[in-house]
């Protein structure tokens, strides 16, 4: 037995899950003690699985079938109960540091969202619901893994959750549209003379002042999650702090190279990522 008490193989294979994502989180994470990190893996592979039966080919009641698998497994976890790899590094965390079913059956619930028809220029409310969902429902179980259950952590879930999932969406414009998909808010489309299919919303003329609105909120986002995390305790805040520069740093560079060519992959490049990693992680 290791740090969270869950057996080394079951530790593994979730590890394995979260590092071979190729995902920037996984060096994020080291910042955590032993058992913390351990937790977030787990949390981060229960994500990675959903979010795969979400984005996979499958027909889609195939899809809401094995969805609804994981919330019998969620709910499985609050009768102390796991019957593979991830539940079985989920219990020990669930149990040892508070993790909200609500936050996992969100998570799930935003998957939902996901899986059927593509999501085309919903409107504010129901991309802010999609936010709170596939991100947000993820940090509050974050920061109770992180150390800090507090109501201003929830509220730095709320605020950073929404920040990064937007900062996502502009990052992901031209990806989105070649799934048919376009997070782009109805409403602002409208007012900016926006088609609201996904491709041709890539090639019109006011496509850059949407982006900025979507840019703005983003922006509004990240402040208010760090005035959030001022009013935390600063050593459980460290891998929020961490996350959130990585995506304000990836959120300029966006915005430096504007939204004429949105197909040009923006990324940040490594010497930057190891100059926030040794600013925020310290």
């Amino acid at each position: 037995m290791t740090g969270l008490g869950a057996s080394p193989a079951n530790l593994a294979e979730v590890e394995a899950i979260v590092r071979e994502a190729g995902t920037s989180f996984y060096r994020g994470m080291r910042v955590l003690p032993e058992d913390r990190r351990q937790a977030m893996y787990g949390v981060y592979a229960f994500c990675r699985v959903v979010d795969d039966i979400a984005d996979g080919d499958t027909p889609y009641q195939q899809k809401l079938q094995l969805l609804a698998e994981w919330r019998a497994r969620v709910e499985g976890l609050y009768h102390g109960v796991a019957n593979e790899s991830v539940t079985r590094v989920l219990l020990p965390a669930v149990q040892r540091f508070g993790l909200r079913r609500q936050d996992f059956l969100a998570v799930i619930d935003g998957m939902e969202m996901d899986a059927g028809e593509p999501i085309v220029a919903p409107d504010l409310a129901t991309l802010d619901l999609y936010c709170e969902r596939v991100a947000a429902a993820v940090g509050h179980l974050a920061v109770r893994a992180f150390g800090d259950s507090s109501p201003d952590a929830d509220r730095v879930a709320h605020h950073l959750g929404r920040a990064l999932q937007l900062t996502n969406i502009l990052r992901d414009l031209k990806e989105d549209a070649d799934r048919g998909r376009l997070y782009l808010p109805r409403e602002w489309l409208t007012a900016e003379g926006v088609s609201r299919d996904p491709t041709a919303a890539l090639q019109s003329a006011g496509l850059f002042r949407v982006c900025a609105h979507v840019a703005a909120l983003a922006r509004e986002h990240f402040a208010a999650a760090q005035a959030a995390m001022e009013r935390c305790d600063s050593r459980a805040m460290k891998p929020a702090r961490l996350m959130g520069a990585t995506y304000a740093a990836l959120l300029d560079r966006l915005e430096q190279r504007g939204w004429e060519h949105p197909a040009e992959r923006v990324v940040l490049p490594t010497w930057q990522k190891l100059w926030i990693a040794a600013r925020y992680a310290v």
